[in-house]
């Protein structure tokens, strides 16, 4: 199993300033104001050769001032369940605040390795602030400065030094094997979190009725069924005029560098709205980045009239054309339908941007279909293909060599992609056809 490590704290400790440097990349969300961090952040991290999960917890509290306090500290305590070793993060620029002794007295209780980090030394002025912090009574005590790195080597010297000897199965991509990584996008209030959270039976995201809940992309790795992947939670994507703050405005780029980094796509849509324009917004990005995509529309349990189901359907595919091969399903986390099979064709999809078709089999199925139903003539010039091929790209690209490739017509370019869709099955898959002289 991997092993994992907390980063728990207080808010405003520079917990998720530590995460982005271990892990080597800025994805946890960082801003002085405090709450930021909600949910459990999950992140990879090697170190001499040794692999671990990091995860990032938001800054605990014993006042709960608003909905998302309390959840918070769920997440906190299911962040201490799971890890085999805690980073108790301080702030040496205060005094010990009583929320540290009562974040020292749980971690106490714990029979696991904590080690007492001592943060921001980089600004600290006065070094007895740093033996203040001994009478929290934990043995192992590192000082360091996540935001230039110093003293983090020797922390994650001593990290590695107690997993060396133990076995890891890598949180992501294994040595060999290809993990698809799934990325579940909307709109915000679609139920992002909440599907999540039913596949894994457990509450691993917020989740609350209140618009721009999830913040961070959170990653975790799901392993049932038969199914192996990797599930990014994002945040939800609304239109840019009505983005109010800075944190949002980051959350929305994760979530847009989210779909960039997935195979593919689980783009959410609310059943009683319907597919609105902002819907069809992400669904471009989604296309327009060659990733696998799978429509699913959500809370259908609240669809009463399954003949509705059919004319929603119907008018999806209108709205997304030209790409319309695109598998739809009616999803409910409520009633858990159609959760398990949406995400077997996810794994389908992934595997199927993967493919490689033989030159000699694609040009064996395809050229007798264009001799069957040749381009129109222009200006009286007959229009031939007598060649074509796949490019050795991520997603699938063909190449068509034809003797006026710029007079090719969009409908024969559209009917050409139907017919390749048809022969090899690239639902779901946006593929791209190019016309070069031969």
């Amino acid at each position: 199993m991997t092993k994992l490590v907390s980063i728990v704290g207080r808010s405003n400790v520079g917990k998720s300033t530590l995460f982005n440097r271990l892990i080597g990349y800025k994805k946890s969300i960082v801003n002085s104001k405090s709450g930021v961090t909600r949910d459990r952040n999950y992140g990879f991290c090697n170190w001499n050769g040794i692999d671990f999960c990091l995860i990032d917890t938001g800054g605990y509290t014993n006042k709960f001032n608003n909905i998302f306090d309390k959840k918070i500290c769920e997440q906190f305590f299911f962040a201490l369940e799971e890890s085999d070793l805690i980073l108790f993060l301080v702030d040496p620029s205060n005094k010990i605040l009583e929320i540290d002794y009562e974040i020292s007295k749980i971690l106490h209780k714990l029979k696991k390795t904590i080690y007492l980090v001592i943060n921001k030394i980089d600004l600290l002025k006065k070094k007895e602030n740093i033996s203040e912090f001994f009478k929290l009574g934990f043995s192992k005590k590192y000082c360091i400065s996540s935001i230039n790195g110093a003293g983090t080597g020797e922390l994650l010297d001593s990290i590695v030094e107690i997993f060396k000897n133990t076995e890891t199965d890598l949180f992501v991509k294994k040595k060999n094997q290809f993990i698809p990584k799934l990325a579940i996008v909307g709109r915000p209030n679609v139920g992002k979190s909440t599907l999540i959270n039913t596949l894994l039976k457990k509450n691993q995201n917020i989740v609350s009725n209140i618009s721009g809940t999830t913040r961070d992309s959170l990653e975790v790795f799901y392993k049932k069924f038969g199914i192996e992947c990797i599930l990014v939670d994002t945040a939800g994507i609304r239109k840019k005029k009505k983005i109010k703050e800075n944190i949002e405005f980051y959350s929305v780029m994760r979530a847009i560098k989210s779909i960039k980094n997935s195979d593919v796509c689980l783009l959410l849509i609310d059943s009683i709205s319907g597919m609105e324009s902002q819907d069809l917004k992400i669904f471009k990005i989604i296309e327009n980045n060659n990733k696998g995509i799978i429509l699913l529309i959500n809370k259908c349990d609240l669809i009463k009239n399954k003949f509705l189901e059919k004319i929603f359907k119907k008018k999806i595919k209108k709205i997304i054309a030209p790409f319309k091969d695109v598998p739809i399903f009616f999803t409910s986390s409520y009633k858990k339908k159609n959760l398990i099979k949406s995400l077997k064709t996810a794994i389908k999809i992934a595997f199927k941007l993967k493919l490689k078709i033989k030159t000699s089999l694609l040009n064996k199925i395809m050229l007798p279909i264009i001799n069957k139903y040749p381009h129109p003539l222009i200006n009286g010039k007959p229009i031939t293909i007598k060649y074509c091929s796949q490019l050795p790209t991520y997603n699938p690209q063909f190449i068509f060599f034809s003797n006026y490739p710029n007079l090719i017509k969009k409908s024969y370019k559209r009917f050409i992609e139907k017919k390749l869709r048809e022969k090899f099955n690239f639902t779901g898959i946006p593929i791209k056809i190019l016309f070069r002289l031969k």
